[in-house]
């Protein structure tokens, strides 16, 4: 029992090592959602752009769309709304969720920066995000036009996230229904949205 305690350092030692050695191959934005193939979150919020106006899942469009997650305070937003507004230019339905923000100072960054989404949802407690198990700004989820989550990404989205991740499974959303296709899928194409 004695040469037990003499080692017990050691085995505890070795085991966090052996975490931490774990924990250091894991790409974090592989993050998996528990919302994956299940119905965006009931909500009932304000409306960025006029903040009498209130907003619930039944306003989402009857389309594949992206749900996109931001804030004025979140730098990588800034990075990445460019990239969004592209999309929106080309004809991406882009719904925006605004992470416990200023409403005033969320208008005027979409006058500033020019507005990518259909409209925003103001989400000013994180209750919505929390819902959609987001773990900041920007996230972005691939709903279908049934309003279920098919992919999630956690940082920006750019173009190689977008040609590699989200467009694949948006053009096939937009194509035939998931039911109808699920099935065909690759897991590497599937996999990269876990």
């Amino acid at each position: 029992m004695a040469r037990l305690k003499l080692f017990l350092p050691l085995i505890i030692f070795a085991a966090l090592a052996l975490l931490f050695w774990r924990g250091l191959s894991l790409d974090p934005q592989e993050m998996p959602s528990a919302l994956l193939n299940k119905p965006v979150p009931e909500f009932s919020l304000p409306d960025v752009a006029d903040g009498g106006g209130v907003l619930s899942r039944a306003d989402l469009p009857d389309k594949p769309l992206l749900l996109n997650v931001w804030a004025t305070w979140c730098i990588a937003c800034r990075v990445e709304h460019p990239y969004l507004n592209k999309l929106a230019e080309t004809g991406v339905p882009i719904v925006g969720v605004n992470l416990k923000d200023d409403d005033t100072e969320a208008r005027q960054w979409l006058e500033k920066f020019h507005n990518p989404y259909l409209f925003s949802i103001a989400d000013r407690e994180g209750k919505l995000a929390l819902d959609l198990g987001v773990f900041g700004a920007p996230e972005t989820f691939l709903v279908d036009a049934d309003g279920t989550i098919r992919c999630k990404h956690v940082g920006v989205v750019d173009d190689r996230i977008w040609q590699t991740k989200l467009q694949p499974l948006y053009r096939k959303l937009q194509q035939q229904p998931w039911d109808e296709f699920a099935g065909e899928l690759s897991d590497s194409l599937i996999s990269r949205c876990q």
